[in-house]
Protein backbone atom coordinates (compact mmCIF):
# COMPACT_ATOMS: atom_id res chain seq x y z
CA UNK A 1 0.00 0.00 0.00
CA UNK A 2 2.42 2.30 0.98
CA UNK A 3 4.30 1.29 -2.22
CA UNK A 4 0.94 2.64 -4.32
CA UNK A 5 1.07 5.98 -2.29
CA UNK A 6 4.80 6.71 -3.15
CA UNK A 7 3.95 6.15 -6.84
CA UNK A 8 1.14 8.32 -6.37
CA UNK A 9 2.81 10.48 -5.36
CA UNK A 10 5.46 10.34 -7.92
CA UNK A 11 3.66 10.43 -10.45
CA UNK A 12 1.28 13.61 -9.26
CA UNK A 13 5.23 15.33 -8.75
CA UNK A 14 6.37 14.17 -12.23
CA UNK A 15 3.32 15.37 -13.97
CA UNK A 16 3.28 19.12 -11.90
CA UNK A 17 6.82 19.11 -12.72
CA UNK A 18 5.64 18.71 -16.58
CA UNK A 19 3.09 21.22 -16.12
CA UNK A 20 5.40 23.78 -15.08
CA UNK A 21 7.77 22.98 -17.99
CA UNK A 22 5.22 23.08 -20.28
CA UNK A 23 3.90 26.45 -19.14
CA UNK A 24 7.61 27.63 -18.61
CA UNK A 25 8.04 27.06 -22.42
CA UNK A 26 5.03 28.82 -23.66
CA UNK A 27 6.43 32.75 -23.16
CA UNK A 28 9.06 32.04 -26.16
CA UNK A 29 6.73 29.53 -27.84
CA UNK A 30 3.97 32.67 -28.15
CA UNK A 31 7.02 34.44 -29.05
CA UNK A 32 7.89 32.12 -31.66
CA UNK A 33 4.07 31.82 -32.55
CA UNK A 34 4.02 35.71 -33.09
CA UNK A 35 6.53 35.93 -35.16
CA UNK A 36 5.58 33.49 -37.69
CA UNK A 37 2.68 34.66 -37.83
CA UNK A 38 2.67 38.15 -38.46
CA UNK A 39 6.06 36.45 -41.09
CA UNK A 40 3.43 35.33 -42.95
CA UNK A 41 0.81 37.62 -42.92
CA UNK A 42 3.21 40.77 -43.70
CA UNK A 43 4.91 38.44 -46.27
CA UNK A 44 1.49 38.16 -48.08
CA UNK A 45 0.99 42.14 -47.53
CA UNK A 46 4.39 42.93 -49.05
CA UNK A 47 4.55 40.72 -52.01
CA UNK A 48 1.42 43.03 -53.03
CA UNK A 49 2.50 45.96 -52.29
CA UNK A 50 6.19 44.56 -54.22
CA UNK A 51 3.77 43.69 -57.20
CA UNK A 52 1.66 46.85 -57.23
CA UNK A 53 5.20 48.63 -57.93
CA UNK A 54 6.55 46.82 -60.66
CA UNK A 55 3.71 44.28 -61.95
CA UNK A 56 0.16 45.19 -61.12
CA UNK A 57 -0.40 48.71 -63.31
CA UNK A 58 0.42 47.10 -66.48
CA UNK A 59 -1.49 43.90 -65.98
CA UNK A 60 -4.96 44.66 -64.32
CA UNK A 61 -5.18 48.85 -65.02
CA UNK A 62 -3.32 49.23 -68.62
CA UNK A 63 -3.00 52.15 -70.30
CA UNK A 64 -1.12 55.03 -71.82
CA UNK A 65 -0.65 57.69 -68.81
CA UNK A 66 2.06 55.89 -66.43
CA UNK A 67 0.99 58.34 -63.88
CA UNK A 68 -2.45 57.25 -64.06
CA UNK A 69 -1.01 53.30 -64.25
CA UNK A 70 0.23 53.67 -60.95
CA UNK A 71 -1.53 55.77 -59.32
CA UNK A 72 -4.32 53.08 -59.62
CA UNK A 73 -2.20 50.29 -58.74
CA UNK A 74 -1.21 51.76 -55.34
CA UNK A 75 -4.65 53.04 -55.25
CA UNK A 76 -5.69 48.84 -55.08
CA UNK A 77 -2.91 49.13 -52.25
CA UNK A 78 -4.34 51.87 -50.33
CA UNK A 79 -7.46 49.92 -50.51
CA UNK A 80 -6.02 46.73 -48.27
CA UNK A 81 -5.22 49.62 -45.92
CA UNK A 82 -8.68 51.59 -45.78
CA UNK A 83 -9.77 47.75 -44.55
CA UNK A 84 -7.58 47.08 -41.97
CA UNK A 85 -9.54 49.31 -39.34
CA UNK A 86 -13.04 46.84 -40.18
CA UNK A 87 -10.33 43.88 -39.41
CA UNK A 88 -8.89 45.48 -36.59
CA UNK A 89 -12.23 46.21 -34.92
CA UNK A 90 -13.94 42.27 -36.02
CA UNK A 91 -10.92 40.47 -34.75
CA UNK A 92 -10.49 42.62 -32.25
CA UNK A 93 -13.81 42.09 -30.45
CA UNK A 94 -13.66 38.78 -31.19
CA UNK A 95 -9.87 39.25 -29.06
CA UNK A 96 -11.28 40.86 -26.52
CA UNK A 97 -14.47 38.55 -26.10
CA UNK A 98 -13.71 34.95 -27.45
CA UNK A 99 -9.58 34.52 -27.05
CA UNK A 100 -6.27 36.17 -28.58
CA UNK A 101 -6.10 32.61 -30.14
CA UNK A 102 -8.91 32.37 -31.69
CA UNK A 103 -8.76 35.34 -33.35
CA UNK A 104 -5.45 34.68 -34.82
CA UNK A 105 -5.64 31.53 -36.07
CA UNK A 106 -9.18 33.15 -38.11
CA UNK A 107 -6.88 35.58 -39.39
CA UNK A 108 -4.11 33.72 -40.36
CA UNK A 109 -6.01 31.46 -42.94
CA UNK A 110 -7.72 34.60 -44.31
CA UNK A 111 -4.92 36.13 -45.19
CA UNK A 112 -3.17 32.98 -46.98
CA UNK A 113 -6.69 32.17 -48.96
CA UNK A 114 -6.29 35.63 -49.84
CA UNK A 115 -3.39 35.42 -51.04
CA UNK A 116 -3.05 32.54 -52.73
CA UNK A 117 -6.23 33.63 -54.67
CA UNK A 118 -4.61 36.69 -55.94
CA UNK A 119 -1.72 34.49 -57.59
CA UNK A 120 -4.12 32.78 -59.25
CA UNK A 121 -6.50 35.56 -61.09
CA UNK A 122 -7.08 37.01 -64.56
CA UNK A 123 -5.24 39.61 -65.96
CA UNK A 124 -7.18 42.82 -67.73
CA UNK A 125 -6.14 40.99 -71.20
CA UNK A 126 -7.54 37.34 -70.18
CA UNK A 127 -10.62 38.95 -68.24
CA UNK A 128 -11.31 42.49 -68.69
CA UNK A 129 -12.33 44.92 -66.33
CA UNK A 130 -13.49 41.92 -63.68
CA UNK A 131 -10.28 41.11 -63.28
CA UNK A 132 -8.68 44.17 -61.04
CA UNK A 133 -12.52 44.12 -59.63
CA UNK A 134 -11.53 40.80 -58.30
CA UNK A 135 -8.05 42.13 -57.20
CA UNK A 136 -9.55 44.86 -55.13
CA UNK A 137 -12.07 42.29 -53.72
CA UNK A 138 -9.12 40.13 -52.49
CA UNK A 139 -7.14 43.01 -51.35
CA UNK A 140 -9.46 43.88 -48.93
CA UNK A 141 -9.58 40.41 -47.44
CA UNK A 142 -5.76 40.87 -47.29
CA UNK A 143 -6.69 44.03 -45.43
CA UNK A 144 -8.81 42.99 -43.06
CA UNK A 145 -6.74 40.02 -42.19
CA UNK A 146 -3.69 42.36 -41.08
CA UNK A 147 -5.96 44.60 -39.57
CA UNK A 148 -6.84 41.83 -37.16
CA UNK A 149 -3.53 40.32 -36.52
CA UNK A 150 -1.16 42.58 -35.37
CA UNK A 151 -2.86 43.54 -32.09
CA UNK A 152 -3.65 39.93 -31.28
CA UNK A 153 0.03 38.77 -32.35
CA UNK A 154 1.48 41.36 -29.76
CA UNK A 155 -0.92 40.78 -26.77
CA UNK A 156 -0.24 36.24 -27.66
CA UNK A 157 3.33 37.30 -27.03
CA UNK A 158 3.64 40.20 -24.38
CA UNK A 159 0.66 38.49 -22.15
CA UNK A 160 2.62 35.19 -22.46
CA UNK A 161 6.32 36.93 -21.11
CA UNK A 162 7.84 36.80 -18.08
CA UNK A 163 7.86 39.51 -15.89
CA UNK A 164 9.88 42.68 -16.92
CA UNK A 165 10.28 41.52 -20.44
CA UNK A 166 7.08 42.47 -22.15
CA UNK A 167 8.71 44.83 -24.81
CA UNK A 168 11.32 42.52 -25.83
CA UNK A 169 8.85 39.98 -26.48
CA UNK A 170 6.21 41.77 -27.92
CA UNK A 171 9.04 42.96 -30.50
CA UNK A 172 8.74 39.33 -31.89
CA UNK A 173 5.27 40.55 -33.10
CA UNK A 174 7.16 43.30 -34.97
CA UNK A 175 10.35 41.46 -36.14
CA UNK A 176 7.91 39.68 -38.72
CA UNK A 177 7.49 42.21 -40.76
CA UNK A 178 10.98 42.91 -41.42
CA UNK A 179 11.21 38.92 -41.99
CA UNK A 180 8.29 38.72 -44.16
CA UNK A 181 10.09 41.69 -45.93
CA UNK A 182 12.66 39.66 -46.66
CA UNK A 183 10.71 36.80 -47.91
CA UNK A 184 8.94 38.93 -50.18
CA UNK A 185 12.08 40.52 -51.58
CA UNK A 186 13.60 37.33 -51.89
CA UNK A 187 10.83 35.72 -53.74
CA UNK A 188 10.13 38.52 -56.14
CA UNK A 189 14.09 39.12 -56.42
CA UNK A 190 14.43 35.31 -57.66
CA UNK A 191 11.35 35.96 -59.91
CA UNK A 192 11.98 38.88 -61.32
CA UNK A 193 15.60 37.10 -62.80
CA UNK A 194 13.43 35.64 -65.19
CA UNK A 195 13.27 36.87 -68.67
CA UNK A 196 10.78 39.59 -68.83
CA UNK A 197 8.12 38.40 -70.87
CA UNK A 198 7.86 35.08 -68.59
CA UNK A 199 7.93 37.19 -65.17
CA UNK A 200 4.92 38.94 -66.32
CA UNK A 201 3.10 36.16 -67.35
CA UNK A 202 3.36 34.22 -65.09
CA UNK A 203 6.92 34.79 -62.70
CA UNK A 204 5.19 37.27 -60.47
CA UNK A 205 2.09 34.78 -59.48
CA UNK A 206 4.67 32.28 -57.25
CA UNK A 207 5.39 34.16 -54.53
CA UNK A 208 1.59 34.39 -54.02
CA UNK A 209 1.14 30.74 -54.38
CA UNK A 210 4.35 29.82 -52.52
CA UNK A 211 1.75 31.43 -49.34
CA UNK A 212 -0.14 28.30 -48.82
CA UNK A 213 3.35 26.61 -47.58
CA UNK A 214 3.77 29.28 -44.75
CA UNK A 215 0.37 29.10 -44.03
CA UNK A 216 0.71 24.91 -43.19
CA UNK A 217 3.85 25.93 -40.80
CA UNK A 218 2.55 28.81 -38.95
CA UNK A 219 -1.27 26.99 -38.37
CA UNK A 220 0.49 24.12 -36.48
CA UNK A 221 3.25 26.72 -34.71
CA UNK A 222 0.47 29.25 -33.77
CA UNK A 223 -2.13 26.34 -32.78
CA UNK A 224 0.40 24.91 -29.93
CA UNK A 225 -0.02 27.86 -27.93
CA UNK A 226 -2.34 28.23 -24.76
CA UNK A 227 -4.50 31.28 -24.62
CA UNK A 228 -2.85 34.37 -22.84
CA UNK A 229 -2.63 34.51 -19.10
CA UNK A 230 -4.59 37.73 -18.92
CA UNK A 231 -7.16 36.78 -20.74
CA UNK A 232 -7.87 33.77 -19.01
CA UNK A 233 -7.62 35.56 -15.55
CA UNK A 234 -10.26 37.80 -16.83
CA UNK A 235 -12.49 34.98 -18.06
CA UNK A 236 -12.16 33.32 -14.90
CA UNK A 237 -12.99 36.88 -12.75
CA UNK A 238 -15.78 37.59 -15.07
CA UNK A 239 -14.26 40.83 -16.32
CA UNK A 240 -14.83 40.44 -20.06
CA UNK A 241 -15.55 43.63 -21.62
CA UNK A 242 -18.85 43.50 -22.82
CA UNK A 243 -18.58 46.26 -25.67
CA UNK A 244 -14.83 46.67 -26.07
CA UNK A 245 -15.69 49.22 -28.87
CA UNK A 246 -17.87 51.36 -26.74
CA UNK A 247 -15.04 51.58 -23.52
CA UNK A 248 -12.47 52.22 -25.84
CA UNK A 249 -13.81 55.34 -27.52
CA UNK A 250 -14.44 56.94 -23.97
CA UNK A 251 -10.80 56.85 -24.13
CA UNK A 252 -10.61 59.18 -27.53
CA UNK A 253 -7.61 61.58 -26.37
CA UNK A 254 -5.55 58.65 -25.52
CA UNK A 255 -6.74 57.05 -28.76
CA UNK A 256 -5.72 59.77 -31.00
CA UNK A 257 -2.32 60.09 -29.26
CA UNK A 258 -2.17 56.53 -30.06
CA UNK A 259 -2.55 56.73 -33.64
CA UNK A 260 -0.02 59.80 -33.64
CA UNK A 261 2.47 57.98 -32.28
CA UNK A 262 2.16 54.90 -34.95
CA UNK A 263 2.30 57.55 -37.65
CA UNK A 264 6.12 57.43 -38.40
CA UNK A 265 6.68 53.45 -37.48
CA UNK A 266 4.04 52.98 -40.29
CA UNK A 267 4.73 55.64 -43.04
CA UNK A 268 8.41 55.43 -42.39
CA UNK A 269 8.48 51.58 -43.47
CA UNK A 270 5.95 52.32 -46.57
CA UNK A 271 8.18 55.37 -48.03
CA UNK A 272 11.58 53.87 -48.08
CA UNK A 273 10.41 49.88 -48.67
CA UNK A 274 7.63 50.45 -50.93
CA UNK A 275 7.79 54.23 -52.73
CA UNK A 276 11.12 53.65 -53.04
CA UNK A 277 11.09 51.27 -55.15
CA UNK A 278 9.17 53.30 -57.38
CA UNK A 279 11.34 56.33 -57.12
CA UNK A 280 14.38 54.06 -58.19
CA UNK A 281 12.94 52.26 -60.87
CA UNK A 282 10.07 54.73 -62.54
CA UNK A 283 12.12 57.96 -62.00
CA UNK A 284 15.47 57.57 -61.72
CA UNK A 285 15.19 54.52 -64.13
CA UNK A 286 17.54 52.12 -61.93
CA UNK A 287 17.59 48.62 -62.76
CA UNK A 288 14.72 46.61 -61.33
CA UNK A 289 16.80 43.80 -60.27
CA UNK A 290 19.58 45.94 -58.48
CA UNK A 291 16.88 48.26 -56.60
CA UNK A 292 15.59 44.55 -55.04
CA UNK A 293 18.98 43.44 -54.26
CA UNK A 294 19.40 46.80 -52.19
CA UNK A 295 15.72 46.55 -50.50
CA UNK A 296 16.89 42.60 -49.53
CA UNK A 297 19.95 44.06 -47.72
CA UNK A 298 18.04 46.98 -46.19
CA UNK A 299 14.94 44.52 -45.13
CA UNK A 300 18.05 42.29 -43.51
CA UNK A 301 19.54 45.08 -41.92
CA UNK A 302 15.83 45.88 -40.62
CA UNK A 303 15.56 42.73 -38.95
CA UNK A 304 18.68 43.09 -36.80
CA UNK A 305 17.92 46.62 -35.73
CA UNK A 306 14.73 46.41 -34.32
CA UNK A 307 15.79 43.24 -32.46
CA UNK A 308 18.64 45.54 -31.05
CA UNK A 309 16.29 47.88 -30.66
CA UNK A 310 13.90 46.37 -28.52
CA UNK A 311 16.47 44.88 -25.66
CA UNK A 312 17.72 48.42 -25.93
CA UNK A 313 14.60 49.87 -24.88
CA UNK A 314 13.96 46.78 -22.12
CA UNK A 315 17.08 48.18 -20.69
CA UNK A 316 17.12 51.82 -21.24
CA UNK A 317 13.51 53.05 -21.07
CA UNK A 318 10.60 52.74 -24.53
CA UNK A 319 10.20 56.66 -24.57
CA UNK A 320 14.00 57.34 -24.78
CA UNK A 321 14.82 54.93 -28.12
CA UNK A 322 11.18 56.10 -29.51
CA UNK A 323 12.69 60.24 -29.07
CA UNK A 324 15.92 59.39 -30.41
CA UNK A 325 14.48 57.63 -33.57
CA UNK A 326 12.18 59.84 -34.45
CA UNK A 327 14.51 62.78 -34.04
CA UNK A 328 17.01 61.32 -36.33
CA UNK A 329 13.85 60.34 -38.78
CA UNK A 330 13.39 64.06 -39.32
CA UNK A 331 17.08 64.74 -40.29
CA UNK A 332 17.78 61.27 -42.76
CA UNK A 333 15.52 62.10 -45.49
CA UNK A 334 17.98 64.95 -46.61
CA UNK A 335 20.42 61.87 -46.60
CA UNK A 336 18.48 58.87 -48.21
CA UNK A 337 17.06 60.57 -51.09
CA UNK A 338 20.38 62.35 -52.95
CA UNK A 339 22.40 59.15 -51.65
CA UNK A 340 19.32 57.15 -53.88
CA UNK A 341 20.23 59.62 -56.66
CA UNK A 342 23.47 58.54 -57.10
CA UNK A 343 22.27 55.62 -58.29
CA UNK A 344 24.52 52.14 -57.65
CA UNK A 345 23.71 49.54 -55.58
CA UNK A 346 26.10 50.97 -52.35
CA UNK A 347 24.20 54.23 -52.82
CA UNK A 348 20.82 53.04 -52.93
CA UNK A 349 21.44 50.52 -50.06
CA UNK A 350 23.32 53.18 -47.89
CA UNK A 351 20.41 55.99 -47.86
CA UNK A 352 17.64 53.49 -47.01
CA UNK A 353 19.95 51.75 -44.56
CA UNK A 354 20.49 54.66 -42.50
CA UNK A 355 16.16 55.77 -42.73
CA UNK A 356 15.63 52.20 -41.68
CA UNK A 357 17.92 52.68 -38.59
CA UNK A 358 15.33 55.09 -37.64
CA UNK A 359 12.11 53.37 -39.07
CA UNK A 360 12.97 49.88 -37.67
CA UNK A 361 14.11 51.23 -34.17
CA UNK A 362 10.83 53.38 -34.03
CA UNK A 363 9.10 50.13 -34.99
CA UNK A 364 10.31 47.77 -32.72
CA UNK A 365 8.91 48.86 -29.52
CA UNK A 366 6.33 51.33 -30.46
CA UNK A 367 3.60 48.35 -30.03
CA UNK A 368 4.83 48.08 -26.23
CA UNK A 369 4.64 51.65 -26.03
CA UNK A 370 1.09 51.87 -27.01
CA UNK A 371 -0.44 48.90 -25.63
CA UNK A 372 0.41 49.78 -22.32
CA UNK A 373 -1.92 52.56 -22.32
CA UNK A 374 -4.72 50.45 -22.09
CA UNK A 375 -6.74 47.90 -20.19
CA UNK A 376 -6.41 44.69 -20.84
CA UNK A 377 -10.22 44.09 -21.44
CA UNK A 378 -10.08 46.42 -24.05
CA UNK A 379 -6.54 45.88 -24.95
CA UNK A 380 -7.35 44.11 -28.38
CA UNK A 381 -9.83 46.49 -29.78
CA UNK A 382 -7.83 49.58 -28.37
CA UNK A 383 -4.40 48.98 -30.17
CA UNK A 384 -5.45 47.64 -33.17
CA UNK A 385 -7.89 50.72 -33.92
CA UNK A 386 -5.04 52.99 -33.48
CA UNK A 387 -2.26 50.97 -35.61
CA UNK A 388 -4.76 50.59 -37.95
CA UNK A 389 -6.40 53.42 -38.33
CA UNK A 390 -3.27 54.92 -38.60
CA UNK A 391 -2.15 52.45 -41.13
CA UNK A 392 -5.08 53.06 -43.25
CA UNK A 393 -3.79 56.74 -43.45
CA UNK A 394 -0.19 56.83 -43.37
CA UNK A 395 0.62 53.57 -45.24
CA UNK A 396 -2.06 53.75 -47.49
CA UNK A 397 -1.44 57.14 -48.64
CA UNK A 398 2.04 57.23 -48.11
CA UNK A 399 2.95 55.91 -51.64
CA UNK A 400 0.23 57.87 -53.51
CA UNK A 401 1.25 61.35 -51.92
CA UNK A 402 5.04 60.34 -52.62
CA UNK A 403 4.23 59.72 -55.89
CA UNK A 404 2.40 62.40 -56.69
CA UNK A 405 5.44 64.62 -55.49
CA UNK A 406 7.88 62.81 -57.43
CA UNK A 407 5.48 63.78 -60.78
CA UNK A 408 5.57 67.03 -59.65
CA UNK A 409 9.16 67.87 -58.59
CA UNK A 410 11.36 64.99 -60.20
CA UNK A 411 14.37 65.00 -60.06
CA UNK A 412 14.19 67.47 -57.44
CA UNK A 413 14.07 65.53 -53.98
CA UNK A 414 13.29 68.43 -50.93
CA UNK A 415 9.54 68.06 -51.15
CA UNK A 416 9.85 64.68 -50.56
CA UNK A 417 12.02 64.93 -47.60
CA UNK A 418 9.64 67.83 -45.96
CA UNK A 419 7.26 65.01 -46.24
CA UNK A 420 9.16 62.29 -44.39
CA UNK A 421 10.19 64.54 -41.54
CA UNK A 422 6.57 65.92 -41.35
CA UNK A 423 5.72 62.52 -40.29
CA UNK A 424 8.26 62.23 -37.73
CA UNK A 425 7.54 65.11 -36.44
CA UNK A 426 4.11 64.28 -35.48
CA UNK A 427 5.19 61.13 -33.68
CA UNK A 428 7.75 62.62 -32.06
CA UNK A 429 5.12 65.21 -30.37
CA UNK A 430 2.61 62.32 -29.48
CA UNK A 431 5.52 59.98 -27.69
CA UNK A 432 6.15 62.84 -25.38
CA UNK A 433 2.61 63.81 -24.59
CA UNK A 434 2.16 60.02 -24.09
CA UNK A 435 5.51 59.55 -22.21
CA UNK A 436 4.72 62.67 -19.84
CA UNK A 437 1.05 61.64 -19.29
CA UNK A 438 2.33 57.95 -18.12
CA UNK A 439 5.28 59.41 -15.95
CA UNK A 440 2.33 61.68 -14.37
CA UNK A 441 0.34 58.39 -13.68
CA UNK A 442 3.08 56.79 -12.24
CA UNK A 443 3.76 59.72 -9.92
CA UNK A 444 -0.09 59.87 -8.69
CA UNK A 445 0.06 56.14 -8.55
CA UNK A 446 2.65 55.84 -5.86
CA UNK A 447 0.10 56.92 -3.29
CA UNK A 448 -1.93 54.08 -3.86
CA UNK A 449 0.41 50.82 -4.67
CA UNK A 450 -0.97 48.69 -7.51
CA UNK A 451 -3.64 50.28 -9.07
CA UNK A 452 -2.27 50.04 -12.51
CA UNK A 453 -1.93 46.26 -12.24
CA UNK A 454 -5.47 46.62 -11.23
CA UNK A 455 -6.47 48.79 -14.33
CA UNK A 456 -4.74 45.71 -16.34
CA UNK A 457 -2.02 48.28 -17.83
CA UNK A 458 0.53 46.01 -16.91
CA UNK A 459 3.47 47.10 -19.35
CA UNK A 460 3.76 50.38 -21.07
CA UNK A 461 5.71 53.14 -21.51
CA UNK A 462 6.62 53.80 -18.05
CA UNK A 463 6.61 50.41 -17.10
CA UNK A 464 9.54 49.60 -19.31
Amino acid sequence: MTAVKGAARAQSHQDETQGEAARGAQPKRAALASFVGTTIEWYDFYSYATAAAIVFGPLFFPGENRLLTLLASFGTFAIGFFARPLGGLLFGHIGDRLGRKRSLMLTLTLMAVSTVAIGCLPTYAQAGAIAPALLVVLRLLQGIAVGGEWGGAVLLAGEHAPAGKRTFFASFAQLGSASGLILSILAFGIASKLPNADFMSWGWRVPFLASIVLLAVGFLIRASVNESPEFEAMKKDDQIAANPLRETLKEWRLLLAAIGANVYGIAGVYFSNIFMITYATQYLSLDRSMVLDSMFFVAVLQFFVQLGAAFVAQRFGTARVLTMAAVWAIVVPFIMLPLVRMGTMGSVTLGVGLATVAESGYYAVIAGFVTGLFAARIRYTAISLAYQVCGALAGGLTPLFATLLAERFAPGWVAMALFYSSFALLSLICVRWLARREASRDADAEDNSGSRLANGATFGPAAQ
